[in-house]
Formats: C-alpha cells, sequence, structure tokens
C-alpha cells in the first residue's frame, strides 16, 4: 500500500519538551523500509511523545527528523502526512460523529479520485468487517472496528513509514491478533512500521529490530531475537509486568 518509495526515517538525536520539562532526551533510531521496528518501554517512558514530535505535533528543542534525503524537523504536521508519514495514534482518533465511508474518504482527500477510490478498496478487502458498517457512525462501532478504521485511514494514505502507538491498547486479544498481520502485510509491501507498544511479546513477535525506551532516553537497541532471548535488557519494573502476564495467559 505504498507508492511513496522505499525511504528510512531517521530520527537523530531528538530532545522534546512537554509541560513545562524535557521529556525525549537526545534520541536515536531507524525506521528503514520494508521491516517492522518495535519501540518498548513501561507508560511514561516518552513512546507518544515521540510519536507527537516526529508527526509535527510537538514541537523538537534539539536534533532532527528526515525522512530519504528530506527533512521534516519544524514541517507542519499535514506536510509530513503529505511526505509519507502515517500515524496511527493512541485511544483511536476519529471523527465519531462521521460514518464509516466518511471516515476513510476524509483519509483520501488529497489523493487523486482514483487512487482514492483504489485505496479505499484496498482497505476494505484488508477489513471486510469494515464494508458491513460502511454507513455506520464510527462511535456505534466496538473498539476493534475503530482501530481497523484508523489503521485503514493511515494505510489509505499509502505512505512510506507507519508509526502505530499502542495499537492493543483496550483491545481483547483475538482482536489483536486480527489486526497484526495488517502490519506484517504493509512491511511486506514496502512499508516501514514502527510499532510502539507497552506489551513486549506483541511487538518482538512482529519486529525484526527493537528499541527500549526508559526515561525519554534509548537504553537498548539491537535485535527483536536478542532482546527476547535477555529480556534482562528491559527496565525492572517493565519485566516484571511482562513476566505475571506471561504467567496469567492473556496479556491484553
Amino acid at each position: 500500500m505504498s507508492d511513496n518509495g522505499a525511504k528510512t526515517l531517521k530520527i537523530e538525536g531528538l530532545s522534546v519538551p512537554r509541560g513545562g520539562r524535557e521529556v525525549l532526551h537526545d534520541v536515536s533510531l531507524e525506521v528503514p523500509p520494508g521491516q517492522v521496528t518495535a519501540l518498548l518501554g513501561a507508560n511514561g517512558a516518552g513512546k507518544s511523545t515521540l510519536v507527537l514530535a516526529v508527526a509535527g505535533v510537538l514541537r523538537a528543542s534539539g536534533g532532527s527528523v528526515s525522512l530519504g534525503d528530506r527533512r521534516l524537523t519544524r514541517l507542519a504536521p499535514e506536510k509530513i502526512r503529505a511526505a509519507g508519514v502515517a500515524v496511527v495514534p493512541e485511544g483511536r482518533r476519529l471523527l465519531t460523529d462521521l460514518t464509516v465511508e466518511d471516515n476513510l474518504r476524509v483519509a483520501t482527500y488529497v489523493l487523486p479520485r482514483d487512487v482514492a477510490e483504489k485505496s479505499i478498496q484496498e482497505v476494505l478487502a484488508l477489513f471486510p468487517e469494515l464494508e458491513k458498517r460502511w454507513k455506520s457512525q464510527t462511535r456505534l462501532l466496538s473498539g476493534g472496528e475503530q482501530q481497523m478504521v484508523v489503521l485503514g485511514q493511515a494505510l489509505a494514505s499509502h505512505p512510506s513509514v507507519l508509526l502505530v502507538d499502542e495499537l492493543s491498547l483496550g483491545l481483547a486479544p483475538m482482536v489483536v491478533k486480527r489486526l497484526l498481520p495488517t502490519l506484517e502485510a504493509a512491511a511486506a509491501a514496502g512499508v516501514g512500521v514502527l510499532l510502539i507498544e507497552q506489551f513486549a511479546h506483541v511487538a518482538l513477535a512482529l519486529a525484526q529490530t527493537a528499541y527500549v525506551i526508559e526515561s525519554g532516553r534509548i537504553v537498548y537497541r539491537g535485535t527483536a531475537t536478542e532482546l527476547k532471548e535477555h529480556p534482562e535488557q528491559l527496565h525492572s519494573a517493565y519485566l516484571l509486568r511482562e513476566q505475571a502476564i506471561a504467567a496469567g495467559g492473556d496479556a491484553v
């Protein structure tokens, strides 16, 4: 679903203030095309702040963000979207009084009409559940269906990079399993996917590369396989939470 070409998202030395204090400190990471890259960390570690900064919603105090050879730092959010960065935000933010159809059409309004229509049909092929709810207001949808709409909006824009913030939040495990292959398919089509997750096992099952963020700093970077084999690289409190989840069975 990507027409924007293979480009690497590079975040270099990024520092971001929020609420009067520095939340991110000299963060550097890369999201290469055709792969899933995991960013793991506990609540408050700075994951969502990173997403908002890359998307242009928050202003960085230092560092840079680039996509391929294009510098995105200090661009307006709409220009960053047009450059090929799509965000699936935490909390399933939709135009809830509008229908599924309207929400998807809004996401494709900048595309030529024939391309927009093709994009929408591709989304419906991924999520046939949405065709049945085509004329329903999105506030009437289940959490899983709403997440499908949000994912569909992002994919319909034919991004080079997809930033997915807490895909599993508030969803049943069977719904998460339904959505995860969509990210694998996007990566297989050449999209660079950054999957931001609290649940390490969810992200590491998909990712090739992994980063761990703690108190706004990257404390681990390496392969997902290495992190699975050496989970002590995770923050101790975060690791204990993961172990408790694993012992209890269902994780999300």
